[in-house]
This record gives structure tokens, C-alpha cells and sequence, in this order.
């Protein structure tokens, strides 16, 4: 095992924390679904992979970087994935327990807060910085982060503005370390990321899924 890069380290405790909580929203589903009985088990095999996939974890700019953000809340869903192929658990059953009980997990949020953070990712002024970064990121500083544009909307569009992913991270990291089989269950976790705060994603097409690029598709939903 490699060691894990200082950015991460100093956020290990509460990226372990949400794991935990993580699993404790999961547990049964992991029992009913699943049909594991030695949870203690499963869970102690999942912290153990999660200090691997931390190892593992790319620095893609730390705290100067939105993607980062991206990596430590999203990537615990790897070690989850692993672990539960280990146990013989399906591949579809996995892809139900993740969005779950990351929707789940999302919702301990009190609603207020969900919406106000959701309503800044849409603001003028946060869509300023999306497309500061995009164009950041067509440098390709760091070779495994996210590589996108910004997409301003059409006058037939009803979106309010879009992102299109060339190159994905999570993409890349599971292409190095054998993930691929559980890498469309991460995609699937920024529907309910985006929709517990209030906003609409429409996405048709992944990188994941064989695509050029991820077209993600923004609006907010209903009145706010």
C-alpha cells in the first residue's frame, strides 16, 4: 500500500466518519438485499479498503481544485463496491445499495441547508467560477483529474447551464485498479447528489458508458 498524500491526510478523519455513517445507513439493506450476515465483518473489510483506495487517491490540486471534493466525498463508493464483490454480492444489487444509501446519507442534511447550497452551485456567481476552472482544466495539470467545458445554453435550451466532461477521474482511476465493473454505480450517485438540493441533472451520455464525453445538464427543480 502507497501512502496517502498529505491533502488527503488531513482530511482522513472525516472522510473515515462518513464511511461510517455511510454504512450504518446501509445496514439493512446490506442484511436484506445483500444477505450478509457478519456485518461487523463487512464493515471492518470496507474501513480496510478505504484506507487503500485513500492511498490510492490521485492529488488533483487539494483545496484549489473543485474536483478534489468530487474525490473525497464519492470515493469511499470504490472500497464499498470492492468489498461487496468480494462477498459475492451482484453487481445490480450494488448499484441499488450505493445511490441509496448515498441518497440517505444526503438527507441527514436538514433540508434548509440542502436547498441554500444548492441554489449557490446555481448562482452567477458560482457558474463564474465553473467556467474559470474549466478552462484551468484544459491544462491538464494534474494527469488524472477531470478534464471539462462549460456549456452555456442555447436559446431552444431549458437548461440553465451545462458541463461536459472530456476526461473523468473516476474513469481513470478505475482503469488503473481494476474498478471498472463498479465505476457506473459512481455515475449514478450525482443524480441524488444534485437532486437533494433542489436541482435537476439531465445527463444522456457517459464517458463510463462509452460516450465522448458526460453531458451534464442543469435546472433547478420547481420553485425555491
Amino acid at each position: 500500500m502507497g501512502e496517502i498524500h498529505p491533502f488527503y491526510q488531513a482530511h482522513r478523519g472525516a472522510m473515515e466518519a462518513t464511511m461510517r455513517q455511510r454504512l450504518d445507513l446501509a445496514e439493512t439493506m446490506l442484511r436484506e438485499r445483500a444477505h450478509l450476515a457478519d456485518l461487523d465483518k463487512v464493515r471492518q473489510d470496507v474501513m480496510d479498503e478505504f484506507e487503500i483506495v485513500l492511498s490510492q487517491m490521485p492529488y488533483v490540486g487539494g483545496a484549489t481544485s473543485r474536483m478534489s471534493d468530487f474525490f473525497m466525498r464519492l470515493m469511499g463508493f470504490m472500497a464499498i463496491g470492492r468489498v461487496l464483490r468480494r462477498h459475492g454480492v451482484a453487481l445490480p444489487t450494488i448499484g441499488d445499495i450505493e445511490p441509496e444509501s448515498y441518497k440517505a446519507q444526503l438527507l441527514t442534511v436538514p433540508e434548509a441547508e440542502r436547498l441554500a447550497s444548492g441554489r449557490q452551485f446555481m448562482s452567477r456567481e458560482n457558474q463564474s467560477l465553473l467556467r474559470e476552472q474549466a478552462a484551468k482544466s484544459l491544462a491538464n495539470e494534474y494527469p488524472e483529474d477531470f478534464v471539462y467545458d462549460f456549456v452555456e445554453p442555447g436559446p431552444s435550451d431549458s437548461f440553465e447551464f451545462g458541463i461536459d466532461y472530456k476526461a473523468c477521474g473516476f474513469c481513470k482511476f478505475a482503469a488503473r485498479h481494476g474498478d471498472n465493473e463498479i465505476l457506473p454505480h459512481i455515475c449514478g450517485l450525482d443524480f441524488e447528489a444534485y437532486a437533494t438540493r433542489g436541482i435537476r441533472l439531465e445527463r444522456t451520455q457517459t464517458l463510463a458508458g462509452g460516450a465522448s464525453h458526460c453531458n451534464f445538464r442543469f435546472s433547478r427543480l420547481g420553485t425555491q
